[in-house]
């Protein structure tokens, strides 16, 4: 029965956003990470993306990316995919699934609404030494 399935509430698991330089106002490609922040790796890491929103009253929609991970390590940062800037005005998704001591499969949606990609929300990204922006 479904209330027999324990529920795991997925932590120590980030999404970052950040430019591949300094300049801010220039770089026009940034990069998405997935920060492993635990203290031991996650395995068969599956990554859905994908962007929707309103632009001009309509309403538009990017493909659908997905990308696998056989394992990343403890405390590790992967680049999962490049972003221009001139998709910040859209919403993006990222669901996240992966096996920790392959005995359960977490999953958990990571969302940057419409706007939040913005200097605004800059913080530190750990492990990376950058600015920019991140889920936990």
């Amino acid at each position: 029965m479904k209330k027999d399935i324990p529920v795991i509430k997925v932590e120590d698991i980030a999404i970052a956003v950040a430019p591949r330089t300094d300049d801010f106002e220039n770089d026009l490609l940034w990069d998405v990470y997935l920060i492993n922040l635990k203290d031991e790796p996650i395995k068969n890491v599956l990554i859905n993306s994908t962007g929707y929103g309103f632009r001009n009253d309509e309403k538009v929609k990017t493909s659908t990316f997905r990308y696998f991970f056989d394992e990343i390590g403890p405390l590790q940062t992967v680049v999962i995919e490049a972003i221009q800037t001139e998709l910040f005005d859209i919403t993006h998704e990222y669901w996240i699934s992966f096996t920790m001591n392959d005995n359960y499969l977490f999953d958990k949606k990571y969302t940057f609404v419409s706007g939040s990609i913005s200097r605004d929300h800059f913080t530190r990204i750990p492990f990376l030494d950058v600015h920019g922006v991140m889920i936990k």
